[in-house]
């Protein structure tokens, strides 16, 4: 199977920035669209943003103008670069990924990463 790490995560205060990064591993035969969610407690879990295995991006309105996703394939890694941080972006980030595996080069199956907490501080 396929492991997805996130990593960069910590407390940042308001205005602040972070990079995510998110590394897959495993038997990996391609991957399609990459995806970062995020959850705060008691909230439903969101889109953050998103893209395609050729480099086309969206994201949500919230974070619109701030946020930059982009993806490494050489690496099997995707990115979030955080900028203007707010106390509303607190919340457990996580990744996600389309991913077909050697074994069955013609089926997507869907993966999550274990999430990386992030903390704005006012």
């Amino acid at each position: 199977q396929v492991q997805l790490v996130e990593s960069g995560g910590g407390l940042v205060q308001a205005g602040g920035s972070l990079r995510l990064s998110c590394a897959a591993s495993g038997s990996i035969f391609s991957i399609n669209d990459m995806r970062w969610y995020r959850q705060a407690p008691g909230k439903q879990r969101e889109a953050v943003a998103g893209i395609t295995s050729g480099g086309s991006t969206n994201y949500a309105d919230s974070v619109k103008g701030r946020f930059t996703i982009s993806r490494d394939n050489a690496k099997n890694t995707v990115y979030l670069q955080m900028n203007s941080l707010k106390p509303e972006d607190t919340a457990v980030y996580y990744c996600n990924a389309d991913i077909s595996l050697w074994v069955d080069a013609g089926t997507l199956r869907h993966y999550w990463g274990q999430g990386t907490q992030v903390t704005v501080s006012s």
